[in-house]
């Protein structure tokens, strides 16, 4: 075996092999440092240059892509509180906190430096497990399965702030949200309103952009100042953040071992494991006040996980040809072009190039955590640069994201849409990342409900992985009120001294009752295995949310649900209205209608900076002319078509 690996080693470092593996390690950085585009838009622009390519050069290009996206993803996590991948939409959380506070090197050291160790720690336990993974992936059935989406919606209990009614609604909310389209069971419509973009339901990068990203584009955009408060560490944050990882290995340890298993599992994967490292660092964290405000934990428990999970996630892929994620997917149908066929030969007569995979994996994680850390201190600067000189790049990156879900125009309008229920969340007091876990684990908890009810009855209750998987969710149930993680527990301590006008969230919990009864309108009209699962989550959650209009509209005192920080924050605080920064985007997506996306966004800057930024002319210019030239390179190399007007440019 140990000839093998060494083999396997040696063949790597052959010049032209470790060049192509560097080459996948450099457009893994730059695709993730884009939110949106991911493992899956990666991999597939590499899929046409794939042919004719030797086996090992093209699996280095493959695994050096899709090793480092996680990585890099981070930048833009918590330089400007938009998740770069939906594997690091947890690090926003204490990340971007930081980074408002001047400490943007520091989480950034940190959690290169966690990415570092997550993903060699995926790398060794897969040369380990690669013999004996077979049978353990084969114990987890429809029915543990389903147990462990279940287990993953227990952690909304540690990321539900104050009110627990809230929190709960939230996740209720998300599920909900996360059944709007066809049926799992049957391919029934649901929830649909007649729309036709809404049959393949609503994206997952819309939902994780307009939820964390929109919110805080719009406050800095209202505060008109730089992203960072506070003192800037410099280089001396940089060496902080690796402290910082030292300090805390053994949470770094257990969170990658939680993504290496997690990502092993197929379909549960990347979209939930910074979740549930992240609630597993709160509960098992004695100091819990500062989780949510810039806690250093809260960096490294999802970027030790979020890179992990990809050495897991190579498990069934490589043995059982089942992709454990979306990115898995793609690289699966990569060996295919190449003429490998993933299977139990994979180690058994292929078993060498099952150790390069481990290898470049290994080396691309060594290669991107290290030019992140070098760039880490350069880029962190940009939190001192004045918002109104950012804010028309960051409008146009998560534009530019949204666009990738399914490339139409309704992507944009939908992130409007959703970008102002994230606005109200964050001022009620709504937790947004319990209602991001409902939004993600609805597919999948009612996907393996149905197949569990299905194949096993009551007798899926029996099984001993439900059994283990159940005691587990209990025991996080038990721990998750303990120092619950609340965004705005600050802004709580003042609101008692004065009187609340209830009415804005009073309305804003009218809409989501709304919502909800229609969806259990809907739901009756299904079939049963069609309209089971949101009638059952609408009955849990109507209940709910009539105790919640009764707090806000008829307790006398303040209570952890009467919430509004628009009414708790400092006179003078905020310099423009809470809708100025939605019409501006709203003018955008309205212009690009009518001229298209790219002529609407030069227009848009151009207007920005002059209007808003009090720019002169050269610089609105330069500025206008780098942002726009930015856009049309991706859309080159990516070979994208933006949103054309009825009145058609030839750009």
């Amino acid at each position: 075996m140990l000839d093998l690996v060494l083999q396997a080693l040696a063949t790597l470092f052959d010049p032209e092999n470790f060049t192509y593996l560097v080459l996948g390690v450099l457009l893994g950085l730059i695709i993730g440092v884009f939110p949106g585009l991911g493992g899956i838009a990666g991999l597939s622009l590499l899929l046409p240059f794939l042919y004719g390519m030797d086996e090992v050069s093209a699996l280095a290009t493959l695994i050096g892509l899709v090793a480092v996206i996680p990585t890099s993803a981070t930048f833009t996590s918590v330089l400007m509180g938009i998740p770069g991948s939906s594997s690091s939409q947890a690090t926003v959380l204490d990340g971007f906190p930081l980074a408002k506070q001047g400490q943007a090197s520091r989480a950034l050291a940190a959690a290169f430096t966690s990415s570092l160790f997550g993903g060699l720690f995926g790398a060794v336990i897969l040369t380990f497990f690669v013999q004996i993974a077979r049978p353990v992936i084969l114990i987890f059935g429809s029915a543990e399965l389903c147990m462990l989406a279940i287990f993953g919606l227990s952690m909304v209990g540690s990321l539900s702030g104050k009110s627990v009614v809230k929190g709960i609604l939230a996740c209720g909310f998300g599920l909900l949200v996360g059944s709007i389209g066809a049926a799992p069971a049957t391919g029934e419509f649901r929830m649909t309103f007649g729309v036709d973009y809404l049959y393949d339901g609503i994206p997952l990068v819309i939902i994780a952009l307009s939820i964390f990203a929109f919110p805080e584009i719009s406050e800095l955009f209202r505060k008109e100042s730089a992203i960072a408060e506070g003192t800037d560490l410099g280089k001396r944050g940089w060496l902080l953040g690796i402290k910082d990882f030292y300090k805390n290995k053994w949470v770094a340890l257990r969170c990658a071992g939680i993504g290496t298993i997690v990502g092993a599992i197929p379909g549960m994967g990347g979209s939930v494991v910074d979740w549930i490292a992240y609630a597993h660092v709160v509960q098992t964290s004695k100091d819990k006040s500062r989780f949510g405000k810039g806690d250093i934990r809260g960096v490294i428990a999802p970027e030790s996980a979020n890179n992990a999970k990809e050495g897991g996630a190579l498990m069934p892929t490589l043995i059982f040809g089942i992709p454990g994620s979306g990115s898995m997917a793609v690289f699966l149908g990569g060996m295919v072009l190449i003429g490998i066929e993933a299977g139990p030969s994979m180690v058994t007569k292929d078993i060498e190039l099952t150790y390069t995979i481990i290898w470049s994996l290994a080396i691309a994680n060594v290669l991107g955590a290290g030019l992140s850390l070098g760039l880490a201190h350069p880029i962190s600067k940009l939190t001192k640069i004045k918002f109104s000189y950012l804010a028309p790049f960051m409008i146009m990156v998560i534009s530019f994201a949204a666009f990738q879900a399914t490339k139409s125009m309704s992507d944009l309008w939908l992130l409007l849409i959703f970008g102002l229920i994230g606005i109200f969340m964050k001022r009620f007091g709504w937790s947004r990342p319990a209602f991001l876990i409902g939004f993600v684990l609805a597919t999948q908890a009612e996907s393996y409900l149905n197949m569990a009810v299905q194949f096993y009855g009551w007798d899926m209750f029996k099984r001993p992985g439900v059994l283990i998987i159940g005691a587990l969710t209990l025991v996080s149930i038990y721990y998750s009120r303990r120092g619950a993680v609340d965004e705005n527990a600050e802004l709580m301590q003042k609101i008692s001294a004065k009187e609340i006008n209830r009415t804005p969230q009073f309305i804003f919990a009218l809409v989501v009752i709304t919502f909800m009864l229609f969806a259990f309108g809907d739901s009756i009209r299904q079939s049963f295995l069609g309209g089971i699962f949101p009638l059952t989550i609408s009955i849990i959650s109507l209940p709910l949310a009539l105790w919640l209009l009764y707090l806000l509209w008829g307790q006398k005192k303040v209570h952890a649900a009467i919430f509004d920080a628009e009414q708790s924050v400092d006179e003078g605080v905020f310099k423009a209205p809470w809708f100025e920064p939605v019409l501006w985007i709203a003018g955008l997506y309205v212009l690009s209608v009518i001229i298209g996306f790219i002529p609407a966004i030069m227009v848009f800057f151009v207007c920005f900076f002059t209007l808003k930024a009090k720019s002169g002319l050269i610089k609105t210019a330069a500025l206008t002319a780098g942002g726009v030239g930015l856009l049309l390179l991706f859309g080159h190399f990516l070979n994208l078509q933006f949103p054309q007007g009825f009145i058609h440019f030839p750009i």
